[in-house]
């Protein structure tokens, strides 16, 4: 898999295309990936995600991805390098962002579903997207512009508020509350991580209290949380069609694909074969 290089430290490119130019790949570069038009599917890591006009995706330089084109598509990709925000660091200490913009493009949700980012933020995201590549067309030195910056920021700052709408609750949390909600996911695929008594250790919270704690604050039991979780990730995984259940069985921890089946058909009422033949 090649992985494309970028040396600017900013880069917008706005393009429409029948078919994708290029296949799988990875790069060492933050991109911000806004459809303009058209319809197909968007291979990301291991997952498929249908994407249509208004949708948004943020990748990392540790991901790969590519899209099937099934409608004409005009794309615009906002790319970036770890120097980018450097560029700002003073704006960025008085913001008190620092980091925080490449932290959520990490985030292990963006990764496994698209946001569902809602009216009025689908007009504010189109035209931020509108301004930025009006702004790239003139002769401006776009990697120097403050304004192409907070641009970018506002960006992502709509993605996060979109984030806490991925897992169906829609309410609102705080700061210790995401780090939790952020952990269960990045160590979604390592059961061990998840157990109560390691989960409790690493947030400092009591393991006989950590049980009434995430009922309190996530309104339902941590076990029917992540297992309700995993299901849907490995819903994903079926639907992609890119992997065996050997291999999605060994990649959640399950000790055989018997295991995976039984845990599957507890959540769809369906086994995962047959589910794959639908």
């Amino acid at each position: 898999m090649r992985r494309l290089k970028q040396f600017d430290p900013l880069v917008i490119h706005d393009f429409e295309e029948k078919t994708f130019h290029m296949e799988s790949h990875a790069h060492t570069y933050f991109e911000i990936g806004y459809i303009y038009k058209g319809t197909g599917i968007h291979y990301l890591n291991n997952s498929s995600i249908n994407y249509t006009a208004g949708d948004l995706f943020l990748i990392c330089p540790e991901d790969s991805h590519h899209f099937n084109i099934k409608t004409s598509t005009r794309f615009v990709f906002i790319k970036f390098t770890d120097s980018y925000f450097h560029l700002f660091e003073s704006a960025n200490v008085q913001a008190g962002v620092e980091s925080e913009p490449t932290k959520i493009m990490r985030n292990r949700l963006l990764k496994e579903t698209k946001l569902k980012i809602t009216f009025p933020n689908t007009l504010i995201l189109k035209n931020t997207i509108d301004n930025i590549v009006r702004y790239a067309a003139t002769d401006l030195n776009i990697s120097n512009s403050a304004t192409i910056y907070h641009q970018i920021l506002s960006i992502i700052s709509l993605a996060k508020e979109s984030i806490i709408h991925l897992d169906g609750s829609g309410e609102q949390i705080n700061t210790n509350q995401e780090q939790l909600f952020s952990y269960i996911h990045d160590h979604i695929y390592e059961p061990s991580s998840l157990h109560i008594k390691s989960i409790a250790a690493e947030f400092n919270i009591a393991p006989n209290y950590f049980g009434a704690y995430f009922r309190r604050y996530f309104g339902m039991v941590y076990s029917e949380y992540v297992n309700n979780y995993k299901a849907k990730l490995i819903k994903l995984r079926i639907q992609s069609n890119q992997f065996t259940l050997r291999q999605i069985s060994d990649e959640f921890g399950f000790t055989d694909e018997s295991h995976l089946s039984r845990f599957f058909k507890k959540h769809y009422n369906i086994s995962p074969g047959a589910y794959r033949k639908q």
